[in-house]
């Protein structure tokens, strides 16, 4: 136990009183000439929240003293949550008048002032803030006679920012601008600031998407040493290292990926056994063999975490030269390749399996949507194209088919919520937004990716060598009992309240499917359920009802699975010693960690640059009619979703053949004189009538009857 850890556990004593930084170093019989470096631990610890100082200079932990240390959620309408650091205990609601200067993102001290009944959150009031992390902020520049301001372009900050005179820098008004903090807010006054960049005017073609990676602070060049590393890898394979390894380049291998795919992770095979079982190879880009521990390619890979998917671009987590090149499976191109051959039997069981490194060649780059053609409509022209590997789809088919079957009977939840792909022109407007299906080809390499990486976190574990896991938390019972009470208004109930089982979830999406409330369901039903995230603990995936779960098929794209690989390397050959499982040990959590915070940047990044992107098309349809469905009812209108899953806002001030009152309970609105009734689900005609690009919304009005 390292001395934190000490210090954390004497605090903890039910007869421990906050004590003075002389008393501590005394109790724990630190030497006079170790005092400085013991008073510089207590000064880490509190700046990490660990430990607080009062006002009266006496040392406690935050839980002892009415107190909780977490990171500040805001919302746009001024209000907040203190998301605690230590998981056992709730969230903290924190008024507007409550903020004291804090900003979304810090991390802050709160203290509890009262407490809700009805499984309602804690209430808190900021009393101190740890960290401050928008030390620039992205938005909007307003000039004025004697002085200018900066609305930011996150909404969950709603404060503007003041900019001085002196230090507007030439921006001008309507201009996105980068402003550096200079004074933070307190209590009743803005944060100060000054311009240290201009992206462009906000209607400037590609200053939209700018602003966004600006905000969330995603990189856009690589270092100039990692460049020159990744520059240096030979595009051919040394002869000694394809000797080293199994040889699969005669074997029919294929990958099947999206048309516009680049970085392609996973290729399969696939073979049918005398004894009836099938023979599944899952091969894996072999990234780690270029991108060495701790090298400049690596360091730079884990602080990306993630290659980041925008709607008119990708920002890697490695340079081209690999995740285009080198480490991309491409047709009839010999690449390195870390394989898990399973068998399995007719029902969907793993009954044994193989890891080794390989070297492959892939013999087709196929694409989701021909294969889906061919498997699911017998498409001529495919079948003419892909007939010497028709026997072998036809296998991948039957097999997805049986492994989404096990899937189901155990339990495993399968949302599968519409997404959007969203076809831009040269310069980057928005010409079509359209639904994207999960057709048969998207869910067979789904299955094998899910099978492989399943297989592979209970290999790893029963090796028992320290591992990085993917891991989805069993969920909080207060947001299901929530849950249950809204599902009861449309006749659905489920039965645990003290605990529950996937299995009941997935029943429960059966029912609905196909019913006017589904969408709406599966939505709140998804954020009734914990976020998955990394962990070197195998703490098991809820959502799949999976005890054992990682990300091991896209090591090009996600550095868990870059880190697993390397795990898996060095174990398969023996290459595991107590010296490398303390150093993992060591290093994993922090890995799980970053990862975690990385995949929640992307994907909200992602979402943001999707959003706006749909504004932009609607903008330009103002005045057109649509069908579409209630997909929200809130107490200040209803939200109407369209075929190609863009969603608007009907105000209900727009509603003027009747007064509508809000029926909360059931989750309508109903006309007082007419009693016409809107509610999920439902079917209705609306026209666009507005659009605001700045707050990512769109405006509807209903066409009456």
């Amino acid at each position: 136990m390292n001395t934190k850890s000490k210090v954390v556990e004497f605090m903890e004593k039910q007869a421990y009183k906050p004590m003075l930084r002389e008393e501590l170093a005394r109790a724990f019989e630190i030497d006079s000439v170790d005092y400085r470096d013991f008073y510089k631990l207590l000064d880490e610890m509190e700046k990490e929240g660990l430990i607080i100082k009062t006002h009266k200079d006496r040392y406690g932990i935050p839980e002892k003293m009415n107190l909780v240390v977490g990171k500040l959620q805001c919302n746009q309408r001024g209000f907040g949550f203190v998301i605690p650091d230590n998981k056992e205990l709730k969230d903290v609601f924190i008024s507007s008048d409550d903020m004291n200067g804090a900003l979304h993102g810090d991390k802050v001290v709160a203290r509890l002032i009262s407490k809700n009944g009805e499984g309602r959150s804690q209430e808190g009031e900021i009393i101190r803030i740890l960290e401050r992390v928008n030390k620039t902020v992205v938005g909007t520049f307003e000039n004025s006679k004697n002085f200018g301001f900066v609305i930011p372009s996150d909404t969950r900050i709603n404060m503007d920012i003041f900019i001085p005179k002196s230090d507007i820098n030439n921006a001008k008004t309507n201009q996105i601008v980068i402003v550096e903090i200079t004074k933070w807010p307190e209590k009743r006054r803005n944060p100060e600031g000054r311009i240290v960049e201009i992206l462009g005017h906000k209607n400037d073609t590609g200053t939209d998407i700018l602003a966004i990676i600006k905000k969330y602070g995603l990189p856009e060049n690589f270092p100039e040493e990692v460049i020159a590393e990744a520059e240096r890898i030979p595009e051919e394979i040394h002869e000694a290292e394809i000797k080293r390894r199994l040889d699969l380049r005669d074997k029919t291998i294929i990958t099947i990926d999206g048309a516009d795919a680049k970085d392609l992770d996973d290729a399969i095979s696939i073979e049918k056994l005398n004894n009836g079982n099938y023979k599944l190879g899952v091969h894996i880009a072999d990234v780690t063999y270029y991108v060495r521990e701790n090298s400049p390619l690596d360091k730079e890979a884990l602080k990306r975490g993630t290659s980041v998917y925008l709607v008119d671009r990708v920002i890697p987590m490695l340079p081209k030269k690999l995740s285009n090149g080198v480490c991309s499976l491409h047709p009839g191109e010999p690449r390195l390749t870390l394989s898990v051959f399973m068998e399995i039997n007719k029902s969907g069981k793993v009954v044994d399996h193989q890891i080794v490194e390989t070297v492959i060649e892939s013999k087709e780059r196929l694409v989701y949507d021909n294969i889906s053609d061919l498997l699911e409509h017998n498409d001529q022209e495919q079948l003419g194209r892909y007939a010497h590997i028709l026997d072998d789809l036809k296998l991948m088919e039957e097999l997805c088919h049986i492994l989404t079957k096990k899937r189901e009977e155990r339990g495993s939840i399968d949302f599968d919520f519409p997404e959007a792909k969203i076809i831009l022109d040269k310069k980057g407007h928005p010409i079509e937004v359209k639904k994207f299906d999960r057709r048969i080809a998207n869910r067979m390499i789904e299955e094998f990716m899910l099978i492989s990486n399943e297989t592979v976190a209970e290999y790893m574990y029963w090796a028992d060598i320290p591992f990085l896991y993917r891991i989805h938390e069993d969920p909080d019972m207060e947001k299901i009992n929530e849950f249950n009470k809204f599902i009861h208004n449309f006749g659905y109930h489920l039965k645990g309240t003290q605990e529950i089982h996937p299995k009941e979830l997935q029943e429960l999406i059966k029912k609905i499917e196909n019913t006017r409330e589904e969408n709406i369901i599966n939505t709140l039903m998804l954020r009734s359920l914990r976020k998955a995230k990394y962990s070197s603990e195998p703490e098991g995936h809820f959502g799949l009802a999976a005890k054992y779960y990682s990300h091991f098929t896209a090591p090009i794209r996600r550095y868990p699975d870059l880190q697993i690989h390397r795990i898996i390397k060095e174990f398969i050959n023996n290459k595991i010693n107590e010296k490398r499982i303390g150093k993992l040990n060591s290093i994993l959590p922090k890995v799980a960690e970053q990862s975690s915070t990385t995949e929640r940047i992307a994907d909200e990044a992602s979402r943001e640059t999707d959003d706006l992107k749909k504004v932009e098309y609607m903008s330009s349809r103002i005045g057109e009619e649509y069908e579409g469905i209630i997909s929200g009812v809130m107490p200040f209108g209803i939200f109407v979703e369209l075929d190609n899953t863009i969603e608007g806002l009907v105000h209900i001030s727009s509603l003027i053949d009747d007064y509508y009152e809000y029926d909360q309970p059931n989750y309508r609105f109903i006309g007082r004189r007419t009693n016409k009734i809107y509610r999920i689900g439902d079917k209705v005609n609306i026209k666009v009538v507005g659009t605001n690009i700045a707050n990512r919304q769109i405006d509807f009005n209903i066409i009456q009857d």
